[in-house]
């Protein structure tokens, strides 16, 4: 039981700031040499307290014993003389007393001290007695019992404890005080390390540099090694980028330069195809011909597909002018309608919907998202397209099918590229590229927008995707 509870004490204590527990530890050790020290020097003092009153009480019973000796009426004068009442002041009492401890003499109010005890001094409740022998020859013998009360020494040691013990508190407060203050100075420039490390990594911008010390200790190398490593990655960086952008150059001029041979690559398959069917060729020549022209298709859409993809990556945009997204969306569900094979394409625009961008691509963006909602959902299926402006100054568009929905665990993978949705939903038969996803989202971000999936109020899939209003758009209605 005891050891889980050290473990949450060193834990607790392991959270502070460093500050505080290099505060801690100097008011501790600060704090066990005062208290060392006070209780040697309050031992020592209160032994020489002790011992001085000790010995001036001895010293004292023996002057008023030589002073009782040399006037003998002291000593056998009857109770009606003072003298010891004016031999003694304050708050001492004497007592002339025989062996056997019967009164003889007393100051008035001396309290009872018992038998004579010459071999030490004896506490006797608050007095501290001291028996000499007064007439040791008489019959029988008579001794003086001089006692003090204590009350004086014993405040005395009370106050010096006491003092003592303040001088600890405050010189423990001092040490915490001090610690907290040196170690502030000493993590000033750590802090400021910290803040600037911060910022970096809130604005991912290694070319920042770090605040430099004035000091030459471990903060200042820990400084300069950190700014040096800020460099190299920032330098890194810069390599990599460039190397990236080398990498999506060659891509976009390469998916340029690709376009032409498989143009002409397919306008003769076309003829070829023609040609054959002209003169009446044997099915196997047809069917070769086929599979070549079908296979130089997909090619020709992956190589725009990639061409899209690298020009977005390299900011190349197309020429944007202020376009109608309502009739691009009209446009492209019009275009997939013929290839539907059984769905129902259904298109909700209150009016145009203006939007500053390039009506290819966002045309691609739609046809992408209904081409999806098809491939993926199976016969007899809705997908719903419908475009509307909304109070936040956004052109909004949303595709929703009521299929089987995305697959378990997906997420915003879906927009990562060669990505296939190979889950129980899937009811594509063509696997197609993995792009078209990916494409729609190169082009909501070209265009300063966002795009967005859900599970839609039927169950299946929902895309919206939210782009900047133009500036001659300003209510769903307008017109142009």
């Amino acid at each position: 039981m005891a050891e889980p509870r050290r473990r949450l004490a060193g834990l607790y204590v392991r959270r502070w700031p460093v500050r505080w527990r290099l505060a801690a530890v100097s008011a501790t050790l600060t704090l066990l040499i005062l208290v060392t020290f006070a209780f040697v020097v309050g031992r020592l003092a209160t032994d020489r307290i002790v011992d001085d009153f000790d010995h001036e009480v001895v010293a004292t019973a023996s002057e008023v014993r030589t002073q009782m000796q040399l006037d003998r009426a002291g000593i056998d004068a009857p109770p009606g003389r003072d003298l010891l009442d004016l031999l003694m002041a304050g708050d001492a009492a004497v007592r002339v007393v025989t062996v056997d401890g019967e009164v003889l003499r007393e100051t008035e109010g001396a309290p009872d001290l018992g038998p004579p005890n010459t071999d030490e001094l004896v506490r006797v409740g608050d007095f501290e007695v001291a028996a000499l022998p007064l007439r040791p020859s008489s019959i029988p013998p008579t001794y003086l019992q001089y006692a003090r009360s204590r009350s004086p020494i014993e405040d005395t040691v009370g106050e010096l404890w006491l003092f003592l013990g303040l001088g600890v508190l405050g010189g423990t407060v001092l040490a915490l005080l001090a610690g907290l203050a040196v170690a502030g100075r000493a993590m000033r420039p750590i802090s400021s390390l910290t803040a600037a490390a911060r910022e970096i990594a809130t604005t991912r911008d290694p070319s920042r540099r770090l605040p430099m010390p004035e000091s030459s200790d471990e903060v200042a190398e820990l400084a300069r090694t950190l700014d040096e490593m800020l460099r190299e990655l920032d330098a890194a960086r810069s390599e990599t980028q460039q190397m990236i952008q080398a990498q999506r150059d060659f891509v976009a001029d390469a998916s340029h330069e690709l376009r032409t041979p498989l143009t002409s690559i397919l306008a003769n398959l076309e003829l070829l195809e023609a040609s054959l069917a002209a003169r009446g060729a044997d099915a196997e020549e047809e069917e070769i011909v086929a599979g070549a022209l079908g296979s130089s298709r997909r090619m020709r859409r992956l190589v725009a597909d990639l061409l899209l993809l690298a020009r977005a990556d390299a900011g190349r945009t197309g020429p944007r002018r202020s376009c109608d997204l309502a009739a691009i969306a009209e446009a492209a569900v019009a275009e997939v309608r013929p290839l539907s094979d059984g769905h129902l394409l259904e298109l909700d625009a209150d009016g145009p919907v203006a939007v500053e961008g390039n009506p290819d691509d966002l045309h691609r963006l739609v046809v992408n998202l209904v081409e999806n909602g098809v491939r993926h959902t199976p016969d007899g299926c809705t997908v719903s397209v419908s475009v509307r402006a909304s109070d936040d100054g956004e052109a909004v568009l949303e595709v929703c099918d009521d299929g089987p929905g995305l697959p378990e665990g997906i997420g915003d993978q879906i927009f990562a590229r060669f990505v296939r949705a190979d889950g129980p939903a899937d009811l594509a038969t063509d696997s197609g590229t993995g792009l078209g996803l990916a494409i729609v989202k190169a082009v909501a971000e070209s265009h300063s927008g966002r795009v967005e999936v859900a599970r839609g109020a039927a169950g299946g899939a929902r895309f919206v995707v939210a782009l900047p209003l133009g500036e001659r758009a300003e209510s769903p209605a307008g017109t142009f």
